[in-house]
């Protein structure tokens, strides 16, 4: 059992998640608001047994340099950074605490990615991974002006939804960044509504991560095409359907959302404990996690605005 308190910085959504997570299992978690927060008066707190980072994205280094130096590990919500500089920086950073922190891609801990992850994926030669949302109808009395997501240092879709790059490298490692289309907004200069990137892997395979704000039928799915057969992936069914020229079966998921962070949390714990995690081999413990961080930095400095929309965005 973790001796001492979880600090969770980030009140938001997310932060209230992972509070409420770790006291479903037994911890002392303590939820503060990042406006809140000073860096010294942490320091000197005695009682500390780990930290998570739900803070907005541009909010990372000053903290994973304090976790760092006071030897607290940390679980650091995703992304971690949007240059490769600053990706660079965090994980130097990091690197006393690394292998027993981790970063907040609980996708990975989906039974069906884990499905796709056991399978031989040797044979394919295409991949689409897409995810679609209208952002203005995420949650009542919410405005996307005023959220972390309309700022161009930090957010926009690419960020915001970079799970599925997390997912396609997690299943094809190697991945580097081909080109990155964006269509943006006239009211909010910098920031990518709508993002698809070209990727290419070592062993051959290439495809695509397509993510957006607009589409007005949430939707994600992915698609892998190979010799021997073909994989369809729905993740809000969720269901996995594997058609080959002798037929096809479809693999059905039963879980709850909220299983998949309580999973990761389960192993952050286990980490900070200086137990064995799962056994999970997409297990985003932090100095595992390098690849991950520069792919989708190296995604988003690739950004080129094609298209403005005009629409009211709410």
């Amino acid at each position: 059992m973790v001796s001492g308190t979880v600090l969770v910085i980030g009140a938001g959504s997310i932060g209230k998640r992972h509070a409420g997570n770790l006291e479903r299992l037994g911890v002392r978690a303590e939820l503060l608001p990042w406006r809140a927060c000073d860096l010294d008066t942490l320091a000197r707190r005695d009682d500390v047994a780990a930290v998570v980072i739900a803070t907005a994205t541009q909010i990372r280094l000053e903290l994973v340099q304090l976790c760092a130096e006071k030897g607290w590990p940390f679980y650091a919500e995703k992304p971690l950074a949007w240059r490769l500089d600053q990706a660079q920086a965090v994980h130097a950073a990091a690197a006393p605490v690394a292998d027993r922190s981790m970063v907040g891609f609980m996708m990975r801990y989906h039974p069906a990615v884990q499905d796709l992850a056991a399978r031989n994926l040797s044979q394919i030669y295409g991949f689409s991974f897409e995810i679609g949302h209208d952002v203005r109808q995420w949650r009542a009395n919410w405005r996307f002006a005023d959220s972390y997501a309309a700022n161009p240092q930090g957010g926009g879709v690419l960020l915001d939804l970079s799970h599925e790059l997390d997912m396609a490298l997690a299943l094809f490692p190697g991945l580097t960044v081909q080109s990155a289309q964006s269509i943006g907004h006239v009211g909010f200069p910098g920031v990518d509504f709508a993002t698809r990137i070209a990727l290419a892997a070592p062993d051959g395979a290439v495809g695509t991560v397509a993510m957006d704000y607009l589409s007005p039928v949430s939707l994600r799915r992915a698609a892998l095409r190979g010799m021997d057969g073909i994989l369809d992936l729905d993740f809000l069914a969720p269901a996995l359907t594997h058609a080959t020229p002798t037929g096809s079966d479809t693999q059905r998921y039963s879980f709850d959302r909220n299983d998949m962070f309580l999973s990761a949390m389960r192993d952050f714990l286990a980490l900070v404990e200086g137990r064995a995690p799962s056994d999970n081999p997409l297990l985003p413990r932090f100095d595992r996690m390098e690849a991950s961080t520069h792919l989708i930095a190296s995604a988003w400095e690739a950004r080129n605005f094609t298209a403005h929309l005009s629409h009211d965005m709410g």
